[in-house]
């Protein structure tokens, strides 16, 4: 009796002992396949995730955890490259925008050098001063991009009404308007429109919103403040297009159509919004553009 009990004992330990090579072996097995599918990841740079054979719950957990680690490494890595790209194109931007002015002026002045004619004296003055004046803008809106890049700190936060503050920036734009002989239609509610942001930032946004209205408006513009807080700016604007305002909120794009354009006006909007958690967007049909606002509520900011 002895000796069978002992047989059966030898056999469930040779049992467990073959048991536990092949889970050794396929675990072995799946750390080979995550080790390979990580060097294929690097070396190659492809899309694909890690991938094993193994029904074991860890080393699954284990290659979902990976496969968690590459995607975010995929985002961060296309969020790197877009930079890059970002960074190019604004270089080449900021340069040709410096350097058209430049350019104006250099060949100017080299004409008002050899001139002798009084009135073509004062007409290259007056062109090298309008080049001057696009310089100093320039250089102006890159200094002030710079400023509001940075972020916005909630400490300076406080109740706004969105009211009183569009009925700030129509006066303070109420000479620019009546030049481009533009008479706003406003319609606000009766009640009080609160929302917690930074006064000085919203200024911003509305100014930089009213001075692309006055940039490409056919002379219209009806600014809309609706109960829910959302707002919107709308105008006819023949002589854009849909793809042209698709790019409206691209850092140094500028319409070919607008005079003394940096093209950093909406895209300080749109950063400023976005730092104090609102929403921007631009939209096209019938030849009207409109762009739209919205800010969180009094409740959401607290919670």
């Amino acid at each position: 009796m002895m000796e069978i009990w002992l047989w059966i004992l030898v056999v469930i330990l040779i049992c467990v002992v073959l048991l536990s090579g092949i889970k050794i072996f396929l675990l072995k097995k799946a750390a080979d396949e995550i080790r390979e599918g990580l060097a294929h990841k690097f070396i190659t740079q492809t899309n694909t995730l890690i991938d094993i054979s193994s029904r074991d719950r860890h080393m699954r957990r284990l290659a979902a955890d990976l496969n968690d680690q590459l995607r975010h490494l995929r985002s961060e890595r296309l969020r790197y490259q877009q930079g890059n790209l970002e960074i190019g194109e604004t270089i080449t931007n900021i340069s040709h925008d410096l350097r058209t002015p430049l350019t104006a002026i250099y060949g100017y002045l080299d004409l008002l050098k050899k001139s002798k004619s009084p009135e073509d004296t004062a007409r290259y003055l007056h062109i090298i001063e309008n080049r001057m004046d696009a310089l100093k803008m320039l250089t102006e809106e890159l200094f002030r991009y710079s400023a509001v890049s940075s972020s916005i700190s909630e400490s300076s936060y406080e109740r706004v009404v969105l009211n009183g503050a569009l009925e700030e920036i129509l006066s303070a734009y109420y000479a620019a308007l009546k030049k481009r002989r533009i008479e706003p239609k406003v319609a606000l509610p009766e009640s009080k429109i609160t929302r917690l942001l930074n006064k000085s930032a919203l200024s911003r946004i509305f100014a930089n919103i009213i001075s692309n209205a006055i940039k490409y408006s056919d002379g219209d513009l009806t600014i809309t403040l609706s109960e829910n807080g959302s707002l919107t700016f709308s105008n006819h604007a023949s002589k854009l297009n849909e793809l042209q305002v698709m790019r409206l909120f691209d850092r140094f794009y500028t319409v070919e159509t607008a005079s003394n354009s940096t093209g950093l006006g909406l895209s300080i909007a749109k950063d400023l919004t976005e730092q104090m958690g609102g929403t921007i967007r631009a939209d096209y049909k019938n030849q009207v553009l409109c762009i739209s606002l919205q800010f969180p509520r009094q409740d959401q900011e607290m919670q």
